[in-house]
């Protein structure tokens, strides 16, 4: 299969839109499967769903032109990055939004912001590890916001497991400093 999704994705790259319909039915699963990890570990009555979130990324990847696919790991990699910037742009959004609140609402603020401002502070310390070490934000990136597992993270960045163990170990050292003291 990933064979297909590879060969499908070169000829969506050059211009075969029918290599797209048969594309989504194959990669659809996968990107659901992220999204829910993603969302997992976001708070309870979170207003995006996965299928919300699938499209939104699928939309941004629409609408990167010229953009090459090595093949379907690259892929799933775009993908996965494109929905954690979706829930952080959701996240900004919503706490905007909620600077616009009166004193009336300060309970229902004090609950809804902290989650938000949690994703948006692992963002900022992901993009600065990202800036020291790009290896280990990936690994980050597709553990945590991903879900996905150490076999799987090593199959997207074709890397060993133990290579992904131990990046995803200092990873977490490093973003609980960052984030101070924070579990991460």
């Amino acid at each position: 299969m990933s064979r297909d999704v590879t060969t499908l994705l070169h000829a969506w790259a050059d211009g075969e839109n029918a290599a797209l319909e048969q594309l989504l039915p194959l990669v659809e699963v996968e990107l659901r499967r992220l999204a829910r990890g993603y969302l997992r570990r976001e708070r309870q009555g979170h207003t995006l769903q996965p299928t919300a979130l699938v499209n939104e990324a699928f939309m941004r990847i629409l609408d990167a032109k010229n953009l090459r696919w090595n093949d379907r790991s690259h892929f799933m990699s775009i993908a996965a990055r494109l929905m954690r910037r979706v829930l952080v742009d959701h996240a900004r959004a919503r706490t905007s939004q909620k600077r616009a609140f009166d004193a009336a609402d300060v309970t229902t603020l004090e609950e809804a912001d902290i989650p938000s401002l949690n994703v948006i502070a692992v963002d900022r310390a992901l993009e600065a590890l990202a800036a020291v070490d790009p290896r280990k934000a990936r690994v980050v990136e597709l553990r945590f916001f991903g879900g996905l597992s150490v076999e799987e993270t090593a199959d997207v960045l074709h890397l060993s497991a133990e290579t992904i163990k131990r990046d995803w170990r200092l990873a977490k050292v490093w973003l609980s400093r960052e984030l101070g003291g924070a579990s991460a």
